[in-house]
C-alpha cells in the first residue's frame, strides 16, 4: 500500500504530519499535493526517517548530497565520514553512487545511519553484479535488473534514479543532430551501449510497468533521470534531452497510475538565459511533478569551483520553480569528493535554496534574514554565527580578527563602524 492509496482513504501517516510541521503548513496541503502528484514524501515502507521531507510545489528548496566509493577509492570509513558531513550542512537528503565491490556494504552503512531520505542508481550495482559474474552489460537482461531494484527495496532505498527515459528515440535524435559532448550520464552511458549493441529497445523503458510494480509494493519514490542531461552548457535544451523529457512526462502519468511516487530529474549543464525555460517546460510536460536539478551548472570553465558554477544557476532553477537542488562539490570533473567537499558543496546548495526560498516569499526564509538583520543591527557577533549557514566558518573567521569575542566592531572598520555610529546616536550618552 503507498501513501498516495492511504491518503485517498484518508489516512494520515505520521511521517507527513512531521513534514507538514516541518514547512510550517497543514498536513492536508501535502496531502493533496502528494495526491495530485506535485509533492512527493519519499519513505521507504520498511524505513522510519528522523527527518521526513517533502519536495514540491509550495515548499522549502531541498537538498540532495551525493556520497559513494569509486573502484579507484574504497572505504565504509571515508563514506561514513561524509555522510556525516552532508547531515551536519544540513543535506535533506543522501544518495549513495557508489561503484566497487564494497558497494552494497555501503549503501548498507547508509541506510543504518542516514536520519533524511536515502536514493540509490541501482543500474549500478547491475553493472557491478554483471562484471563480477564476467558478464557484459550489453547481456543485461530485465531480469538482472529487477533483481536489484527488489534487493534495494527491501533493504529500504526511498528513492531511485531510474534511467527510462533513454529510448532508442532519443539515441537517435542525438546522434543525428550531434553535440560536443555525447552522454555524460554513468546510467546513460550504460543504456546507450546497451541499445547500440543489441539493436533494439532499452529494456527499462520496454519493462517499465514491471519495475514500477515492485517499487509500488515497499512505497519507493521514482526519480525518473535524466541520462540524455547536457554535458556541456552548448549542448543545452538539444532534441535528445527534450526528447526524453517527454518520454519521462508520460512514464510519469504510468507510474502515477500504479500508485507511486514521481520525481523527474533535470539538465546538469546549461546557461542561465535557458534555465527559466527549462523548468516551465518540465512542469508542463510533467503535470507539475517535483523538479530535481543537477546544479544546472552555468558555466564548464571552472573545475575546482563547480560547488559556485552550480550554486548559481541552482538559485535561478530553484527561483523559476525547481524543487530539489542536487549539490555538486569543488572536486566535479576532477576527483572523488573529500569530506571536507562535501561539506562545501551542501553549503553552496543551501545558499541557493535559501536565496531561491527568499524569492519565492517562502516564511521560514524571510524569518532566517529577519533575525540576521537584527543580531547585525545590535552588533550580536554570538547570534549571527549561530545564524549562519556555516557556524564553524564564521566562528573561526571572527576569532582570527583577534579583537575578542565581545568586542563590538570588527577588523574591516574598527571605530569607522556604520552600525556601531549609528547605534550610538540612538542611545545618548553611549559615546
Amino acid at each position: 500500500m503507498s501513501i498516495i492509496n492511504d491518503l485517498k482513504k484518508g489516512i494520515i501517516p505520521g511521517h507527513l504530519k512531521q513534514a507538514a510541521q516541518y514547512e510550517n503548513l497543514e498536513s492536508s496541503v501535502l496531502a493533496k499535493g502528494i495526491i495530485d502528484g506535485t509533492i512527493c514524501l519519499p519513505q521507504n515502507r520498511v524505513r522510519k526517517l528522523v527527518f521526513p521531507r517533502a519536495v514540491g510545489a509550495g515548499l522549502s528548496v531541498k537538498i540532495n548530497a551525493n556520497i559513494g566509493s569509486s573502484p579507484y577509492d574504497m572505504s565504509i570509513e571515508n563514506e561514513r565520514a561524509k555522510l556525516a558531513a552532508a547531515l551536519s550542512a544540513g543535506a535533506d537528503a543522501v544518495m549513495d553512487l557508489s561503484l566497487g565491490s564494497l558497494q552494497n556494504e555501503i549503501r548498507r552503512m547508509v541506510l543504518a545511519e542516514s536520519s533524511v531520505m536515502v536514493g540509490t542508481v541501482p543500474l549500478y550495482q547491475t553493472a557491478f553484479e554483471l562484471s563480477r559474474s564476467s558478464r557484459s552489460f550489453s547481456d543485461m537482461t530485465i531480469n538482472d535488473f529487477l533483481a536489484v531494484i527488489r534487493a534495494q527495496a527491501a533493504e529500504g532505498v526511498d528513492f531511485m534514479t531510474i534511467h527510462s527515459g533513454i529510448t532508442m528515440s532519443s539515441l537517435e535524435r542525438m546522434e543525428k543532430q550531434g553535440r560536443l559532448l555525447n552522454v555524460v550520464s554513468r546510467g546513460g552511458s550504460m543504456l546507450v551501449e546497451w541499445i547500440k549493441k543489441n539493436k533494439k529497445e532499452s529494456p527499462l523503458y520496454e519493462y517499465f510497468d514491471e519495475i514500477c510494480a515492485i517499487l509500488a509494493e515497499y512505497d519507493v519514490t521514482i526519480s525518473l533521470g535524466d541520462g540524455m542531461r547536457p554535458g556541456a552548457v552548448l549542448d543545452a535544451t538539444d532534441h535528445a534531452q527534450i526528447d526524453e523529457l517527454i518520454t519521462l512526462g508520460a512514464l510519469a502519468g504510468r507510474a502515477r497510475d500504479m500508485g507511486l511516487q514521481v520525481i523527474i530529474e533535470g539538465p546538469g549543464h546549461m546557461p542561465l538565459n535557458q534555465i527559466e525555460a527549462n523548468i516551465l517546460l518540465e512542469k508542463k510536460l510533467c503535470a507539475g511533478a517535483p523538479f530535481y536539478v543537477l546544479g544546472p551548472l552555468v558555466t564548464d570553465i571552472a573545475p575546482g569551483y563547480d560547488h559556485i558554477t552550480c550554486a548559481i544557476g541552482g538559485a535561478l532553477a530553484a527561483w523559476a520553480g525547481a524543487d530539489f537542488l542536487c549539490y555538486v562539490t569543488p572536486s566535479e570533473h576532477l576527483k572523488l569528493p573529500s569530506v571536507d567537499d562535501v561539506r562545501d558543496g551542501v553549503i553552496a546548495a543551501k545558499i541557493a535554496a535559501q536565496a531561491a526560498d527568499l524569492a519565492r516569499g517562502n516564511k521560514k526564509a524571510l524569518e532566517k534574514e529577519k533575525h540576521m538583520a537584527n543580531a547585525r543591527r545590535s552588533l550580536d557577533w554570538e547570534k549571527q554565527i549561530a545564524l549562519s549557514v556555516n557556524p564553524d566558518k564564521a566562528r573561526r573567521y571572527r576569532l582570527d580578527s583577534k579583537l575578542g569575542k565581545n568586542d563590538k566592531i570588527c577588523t574591516m572598520c574598527g571605530e569607522f563602524c556604520a552600525i556601531d555610529r549609528l547605534n550610538a546616536l540612538e542611545e545618548p550618552g553611549k559615546k
